[in-house]
């Protein structure tokens, strides 16, 4: 090899690695990974969407999460804001219900109804096909004057540096073209995609939050939570929590600032209080990283009279394993409720990363189950933290207990709760995961660990791997 070739080559593998560390550790915009002050948390509301098996074995279910949400659009004066991971791109004919065209025709009526109300959708470039369709209901609303803003993921962190860094250098610079299909199959649902979608996809990355906001009278309310806007996911268990007052602008401004660096137009907005409130009942709202602090501190500070119940679809985080391990060791009472990770966007999985994560964890004592209803996710991500003298502690949100999640790279939104152990929230989020647990009044919700105790050693540092590397859909 001639020494201009070996210049060449060492050039172009610094760019890559430089490349590869600067946007795994680059400052994050304005609006990510905020860590809002603790607000009087006024009536806040806890939403469950709830699947389960009958003694017969038939599917039942009990939704609340996007009847509140269409409920609150449809008395919306000034404005809407909704930023959604997944907005109808994964039907199926087996879904519980079409609530994209649901949310899209509430949206189109309420704007008919009020001219004047502001309406925002963000959402993620998967809805696109990351620029090569447009779906025909996003396109309707973009046509009856509503805002549709589709996340502009560059500014944010890289989950897979390896293939982003090359992505950056090389891919991202031909554009998008407009929406016209292409000739490849489309890897997340009907019609034909270009090269460039493929190559997008390998990014791993998301706008993954799941936010309304709205106006209600001369107060603002929102609805944060785990639940997509997708009807193959309609039937899923998810769990939201409503909140209103200070705590929505701070939510707000967090997405306002997702729409302008994404090319969205500004919308005035109030700005919210700054003082601290340390009362009781009280909430916070937290985005990336900042979830993951939250997490970790109630994780690590958890008393031997206290119990941890969680939630979870992905449990993969290395710092969050250990601190469950750690509050096991102590005396703390902890139960894990798990998705057995059948399948990751309709495609059969093997099991990761729960499943060799559940081993590991079972094998240090703690207490698991998993969810027990055949091709329906428990996509919830939910702490709740209650029992001895302190108040109660829930986290809801859109965050999935991964390094993908909890480290900066999705866009990610949860609510974080500290309440009395009888405040009708904590009381409803300890029984509805008591009742999955013990599988109460007839319902089957959940299967003992051994239902799914498949895990092996390839399996184990296969997730191992994947996750450290960022080569993963979880």
């Amino acid at each position: 090899m001639s020494s201009l070739s070996v210049l060449v080559t060492l050039v172009l593998l610094s760019a890559w690695l430089g490349t590869a560390w600067w946007q795994v550790r680059k400052p994050l915009p304005r609006g990510l990974h905020l860590c809002g002050p603790w607000h009087e948390a006024r009536d806040p509301v806890l939403l469950l969407d709830e699947t389960w098996l009958d003694t017969a074995g038939r599917r039942q279910c009990r939704q609340q999460i996007f009847d509140e949400w269409l409920a609150l659009i449809g008395q919306a004066r000034r404005r809407v804001v909704i930023d959604i991971f997944q907005f109808g791109v994964l039907a199926d004919e087996a879904c519980h219900r079409p609530i994209a065209s649901e949310l899209c025709q509430t949206l189109l009526l309420r704007k008919a109804e009020v001219p004047a109300l502001d309406v925002l959708v963000i959402t993620d470039p998967i809805n696109t096909c990351y620029g090569d369709q447009l779906p025909a209901h996003l396109a309707a609303l973009r046509q009856a004057g509503i805002q549709v803003v589709v996340t502009d993921l560059r500014p944010g962190r890289d989950p897979n540096p390896t293939w982003t860094a090359l992505w950056r250098l090389a891919f991202q610079w031909f554009g998008t073209p407009p929406p016209r299909g292409g000739w490849l199959p489309n890897p997340l649902g009907p019609g034909r995609v270009t090269l460039r979608c493929y190559l997008s996809v390998l990014n791993l990355n998301a706008n993954h939050r799941k936010v309304l906001v709205v106006d209600r009278g001369e107060e603002w309310l929102a609805v944060v939570g785990s639940a997509n806007a997708d009807d193959g996911s309609s039937a899923y268990r998810d769990t939201a929590l409503r909140l209103r007052g200070p705590a929505v602008l701070d939510l707000l401004h967090s997405e306002l600032a997702i729409a302008a660096f994404s090319g969205g137009s500004p919308l005035p907005t109030p700005s919210p209080p700054t003082s601290p409130f340390l009362g009781i009942p009280r909430l916070r709202v937290l985005t990336e990283g900042a979830i993951r602090d939250a997490l970790l501190v109630l994780i690590d500070q958890a008393r031997d009279d206290e119990c941890l119940d969680i939630n979870a679809l992905y449990l993969a985080h290395r710092r969050v394993i250990r601190a469950l391990c750690r509050a096991h060791a102590r005396g703390v009472t902890v139960r894990l409720l798990l998705d057995p990770n059948v399948s990751h966007f309709g495609r059969r999985s093997p099991g990761l990363p729960n499943r060799p994560v559940a081993r590991e964890l079972h094998a240090a004592g703690l207490a698991i189950r998993w969810s027990a209803v055949p091709d329906i996710h428990a996509h919830s991500k939910v702490l709740l933290r209650h029992g001895g003298a302190r108040p109660a502690a829930l986290l809801v949100g859109s965050a999935n207990y991964t390094r993908r999640s909890l480290d900066d790279y999705n866009f990610e939104a949860a609510v974080h709760l500290v309440a009395g152990h009888d405040h009708p929230v904590i009381r409803r989020a300890r029984e509805s995961f008591s009742r999955y647990w013990h599988n109460r009044d007839g319902e089957r919700h959940s299967h003992p660990y051994t239902a799914f105790d498949d895990a092996t050693r390839w399996r184990y540092w296969r997730y191992r791997l994947m996750e450290a590397s960022g080569w993963c859909l979880f």
